[in-house]
């Protein structure tokens, strides 16, 4: 459309657009209308380019200032202007376009240059380039999850384990660890399938969940958790290799006792041999992994055909085992076996696991349960896999929990088996009895034990340190910012700290004292996953949103309190130990670590629970029991301030004041003048600014930053909004404006007076503070009283006010004095009696001060100041004098009634003479018995109804003269303290 079109048509209530157009009304009978609507959705234009066109939504070629179309005549004339600028509208950044889209998750999408002068663009530009191939649940997620939980504990230790503990214990150690796997995995599931999942696994997942701080220290204790895995697949292929080969060991050992009595020597391997070869399979598998990370992700797959194959011989041998065949102390498969391996026999054993009734270690269920949890990890190695998935919503679920399911059978068939084809001495001095019982021959067993745990040290010493490159990433913690890495680029110097850490747990070269330690760490990760989505479902905040509907809360609360359970079953004291060690990254990442605003489920319970608290408390009064101040800070002065300065630097000070031990909060609150659509990101900027000048003075309180026409039309405006149910604020804090006679700023008088007047009407508490410069901060120790002249009853306000001040440090050496105003003397002694009283009721200690001040004339006291406020009374009737003559004589020369600041005004000089001089006698009282006090408190007078606004200031400035630090405090109507408990 051209402009002319635009004008076209009529109308009613006509109304202008950007450059001065003219838009009018669209009727049902409008031209556009009906071509729009006899247009086919499903037509195109008939002219090439004009299809073309359609196609190139997201594009920006041909478009003018106004994100519209330009005209162009080959488009088909005015129908073809139709078709093209039919969604003119909605404005061309509220078309739907891939760019968008990917926008909204938080991609970065780089600037695609526009085409000009006519030029096209294909409809895939800005789109990504297409990805290496993905893969599937089998070899993306099921694979991997069984080739990490299939390892070492299976060949070398399961046989063991029940032998130890008997069949019916075994079944149900496999049982509680498998259930408690089974859980993580459905809670993993549930929130693998909520968003896309970026680098860091199971921490990304936390990270989100629960926040940075939890997320971190979480994760990197799951980091050492996958480091000391490597360790522990290292010595367990050590160890099988030893076995199998005897005579490459170095040193040799041997153990000649079982249970106490005499048997054949049987020898062991040594733990230095351990070490030894341990260190040289570490260092020689970090070079493989510095030069071939690539082709260990790609051949890693391979390595579970070894592991299942060598499990088909396993039970091929166990069928066809006979007794004493092919060794001494296998039954085969007998029902006596069964029966005699049913129960537990717990002993004590050497460090090689040897019974040894003199032996260091004793073993029980417990134990047990630290020795076999290693077997059932690794459910978290498909969801670390996320970014080379086709579908994770699909292949995580399905591939983890079938992983997990297929192993936990395994197991439960296996305990069984072992338990019926040998007798129990044989299950606890035959490590390696899967190779013993293995069809045809042992060395199958070797290597696919060798095999397949050199696959998953691989797999740790390249799944940790890209675990440890995704923390640093995330810019948390500045001290690992060493081993961030870019996009793309392998984590060289993550992978030599990891291996640093596999050597050092090689060298204890004891695979039992190993594996608790994995235990601690993983299940510690688990409960952390089971949290999450505890407190995700429990939240149920909109955005929670699994596509994986199998779950419940009541799921990942057993979940994570069978983890608890398993670690203090293990060793209390490693639980002890790990979660110190969580508790102390968390309190460091808490004080050292960057902020950083993840969505957490913590922020979202923190909103619930305050909307909860919100609609507990009603829209009934707080009792005086439950009163907290919760000022409104009035930021804007009276003049001007430092650039980049948002706020006068000693109000934070002064509202931190008004908190006991900090508790409660402030409204920071400015006011812009101006329209709001024109200074909207003015007041974003402001806002932010405020914000942190708040933070910066450690004060609890928000930044609230209003556009509107005028100071006093913005005011209003907050005075009557600003809030929700209880927590609106309560008591309006500003600055005392003392440069108000200045000739450019003859507003505030008016501005001022009608704040207090909207607060007044608002039912609000006003606390005006004079001498803001002088105010203390909290380093700065005062002296002297605290001095409070009550005049009039406020609630309590002022008294609890002096309260707050004495929580203070900077106030807490001072001593409250109250002054009360007696009309007569023969009142003095009973308010005073009764004051005390009252105060005592209260739990508050004062001295008490009772001031005679009669009624007095204004003719009848002439003389009797002192000549330096009787010379400010002259000066302030004078200029009250000249302002009422001046507004005099503007009515009378415009023929209206008395006028003052817009509004009428009635005048009563003999009140105004009144007004000044008890002002005037209330600020000789404060000089002569406060000008020592640290601070003075008192009412502040309302501003009289009908008085001009400069004579209520007039009236301001003999009370406040020559006092260094003044309260001016008026309560509202309601008790803010109470007598009672």
């Amino acid at each position: 459309m051209d402009n002319g079109d635009l004008e076209g048509g009529g109308g009613d209530l006509p109304f202008h657009g950007k450059g001065g157009r003219r838009y009018s009304p669209v009727g049902p009978h409008d031209r556009a209308v009906l071509e729009m609507s006899s247009m086919d959705p499903g037509s195109s234009s008939s002219d090439p380019k004009s299809s073309v066109k359609k196609n190139n939504v997201g594009t920006l070629g041909n478009l003018d200032s106004d994100g519209i179309e330009g005209s162009n005549p080959e488009n088909g004339g005015a129908n073809g202007l139709y078709r093209e600028n039919k969604l003119e509208l909605f404005g061309f950044e509220s078309l739907v376009s891939i760019l968008g889209l990917k926008s909204m998750t938080g991609e970065q999408i780089p600037a695609v240059s526009s085409p000009r002068d006519g030029g096209d663009v294909s409809i895939t530009s800005g789109q990504p380039k297409p990805s290496d191939v993905k893969m599937g649940t089998m070899m993306g997620v099921f694979v991997p999850c069984l080739q990490s939980i299939l390892g070492i504990i299976y060949y070398i230790r399961f046989s063991w384990i029940v032998g130890m503990g008997g069949i019916g214990e075994s079944l149900l150690l496999v049982s509680l660890c498998g259930l408690c796997t089974f859980l993580t995995g459905i809670s993993l599931s549930a929130i693998a399938t909520n968003g896309a999942m970026k680098g860091g696994g199971p921490y990304y997942l936390i990270g989100r969940a629960l926040g940075p701080e939890v997320g971190v220290s979480i994760g990197l204790c799951f980091f050492l958790g996958n480091a000391v895995a490597g360790a522990l697949y290292v010595l367990g292929a050590v160890e099988t290799f030893l076995k199998a080969l005897p005579s490459a060991g170095i040193f040799t050992e041997t153990t000649t006792k079982v249970n106490g009595t005499v048997s054949e020597p049987i020898q062991i391997i040594s733990t230095h041999d351990l070490q030894i070869y341990g260190i040289v399979v570490t260092i020689i598998l970090c070079f493989i992994v510095f030069g071939g990370v690539k082709m260990i992700n790609t051949v890693a797959p391979a390595f579970l055909i070894p592991v299942l194959f060598s499990i088909f011989c396993i039970f091929i041998g166990i069928f066809t085992a006979r007794k004493d065949d092919p060794a001494s102390g296998v039954t085969g498969l007998t029902l006596e076996s069964f029966k005699d391996n049913w129960s537990s026999d717990y002993q004590n054993t050497n460090n090689a696991g040897i019974p040894d009734a003199e032996g260091d270690v004793h073993w029980n269920f417990h134990a047990l349960v630290g020795l076999f949890f290693p077997a059932v990890t690794g459910i978290m190695a498909g969801s670390n896999r996320s970014a080379s998935l086709k579908d994770t919503q699909r292949s995580i679920p399905i591939g983890t929990l079938a992983a997990t399911l297929a192993t936990t059978g395994l197991y439960l068939v296996s305990v069984l088996l072992f338990g019926a084809v040998a007798t129990r001495d044989k299950l606890l001095t035959d490590r390696l009895l899967t190779a013993t019982v293995a069809w045809p021959f042992p060395a199958i067993i070797h290597i696919g034990i060798i095999l397949s745990t050199l696959g998953a040290a691989l797999q740790s010493l390249t799944g940790a340190p890209r675990l440890l490159a995704a923390i640093s990433n995330d810019d948390i913690l500045p001290v690992l910012n060493y081993f961030k890495v870019g996009d793309g680029s392998e984590p060289y110097l993550a992978t030599l700290f990891t291996a640093f850490i596999c050597m050092g747990c090689v060298i204890i070269g004891n695979l039992d004292l190993i594996t608790p330690t994995v235990t601690m760490f993983f299940l510690l990760c688990y409960s952390g996953v089971n949290l999450s989505c505890f407190l995700l479902d429990l939240l149920d905040a909109p955005s929670w949103r699994p596509r994986w509907k199998f779950h419940h809360w009541s799921f990942s609360l057993l979940g994570a309190s069978l983890c608890i359970v398993i670690m203090f079953l293990i060793s209390w004291s490693f639980t002890v130990v790990s979660l110190a060690l969580a508790s102390l990254i968390y309190y460091y990442v808490s004080i050292k670590g960057k902020a950083g605003d993840w969505g957490d489920g913590f922020k979202s319970a923190y909103f619930q629970l305050a909307l909860r608290s919100l609609r507990s408390l009603g829209a009934n009064q707080v009792h005086p029991k439950n009163w907290y101040p919760i000022p409104l800070v009035f930021c804007r002065p009276w003049g001007m301030l430092p650039e980049n300065v948002p706020c006068h630097p000693k109000l934070a000070d002064f509202a931190n004041c008004m908190k006991k031990k900090g508790r409660g909060m402030s409204i920071f609150i400015n006011i812009l003048d101006g329209d709001y659509h024109d200074r909207a990101e003015d007041a974003k900027a402001a806002c932010k600014q405020l914000d942190t000048y708040i933070n910066y003075k450690n004060c609890e309180g928000v930044a609230e930053i209003v556009v509107a026409p005028n100071m006093t039309e913005g005011f209003r405006g907050i005075v009557q909004t600003m809030g929700l149910g209880n927590l609106k604020p309560n008591i309006v804090v500003m600055r005392y404006p003392e440069i108000w006679r200045r000739e450019n700023l003859q507003e505030i008088p008016s501005i001022f007076v009608g704040i207090i007047n909207d607060c007044i009407v608002a039912n609000k508490a006003v606390v005006i503070v004079k001498g803001l410069d002088e105010w203390p901060n909290e380093y700065q120790r005062q002296y002297g009283t605290i001095d409070l002249y009550w005049i009039v009853r406020d609630g309590g306000l002022m008294l609890l006010l002096s309260q707050l001040l004495l929580t203070k440090e900077s106030f807490e050496s001072c001593k409250i004095q109250v002054f009360c105003i007696a009309e007569e003397d023969t009142d003095a002694e009973c308010l005073k009696a009764d004051v005390k009283k009252f105060l005592y009721d209260l739990r508050m200690q004062a001295e008490v001060i009772v001031i005679t001040i009669k009624s007095w004339d204004v003719q009848l006291e002439g003389g009797s100041q002192p000549d330096e406020s009787m010379e400010a009374l002259t000066a302030a009737q004078q200029r009250v004098s000249d302002y009422l003559a001046e507004i005099k004589a503007t009515a009378k020369k415009e023929g209206t009634p008395l006028m003052a600041d817009g509004k009428p005004v009635i005048v009563n000089e003999q009140q105004v003479e009144k007004f000044l001089y008890t002002t005037l006698k209330l600020n000789s009282t404060i000089l002569k018995y406060s000008r020592m006090a640290a601070v003075v408190l008192v009412s502040l007078p309302p501003p009289p109804i009908s008085h001009p606004a400069y004579c209520y200031m007039e009236y301001m400035d003999l009370l406040v003269d020559n006092v260094p630090r003044l309260l001016m405090v008026r309560g509202y109507r309601r008790d803010v303290v109470t007598l009672f408990t």
